[in-house]
């Protein structure tokens, strides 16, 4: 199952069944953190010393 199938799955479940306040609250705030963590990434005010630079897919190291 692909990603956006697994999305679209999941926001219809919350269609039709909302879940319980507490549990909406929680998954606001996680989906904020997420938004903030990726717009502090995006604008470049990330820290250089927390980049994680990793090797491109297929390099070999000798």
């Amino acid at each position: 199952m692909g990603p956006l199938l697994r999305l679209t799955v999941f926001i219809g479940q919350l269609l039709r069944r909302p879940p319980a306040r507490r549990k909406a609250v929680v998954m606001l705030v996680v989906l904020a953190v997420a938004l903030g963590l990726a717009w502090t990434e995006k604008a470049g005010y990330w820290p250089q010393s927390w980049r994680v630079d990793r090797a491109p897919i297929g390099h070999r190291l000798p």
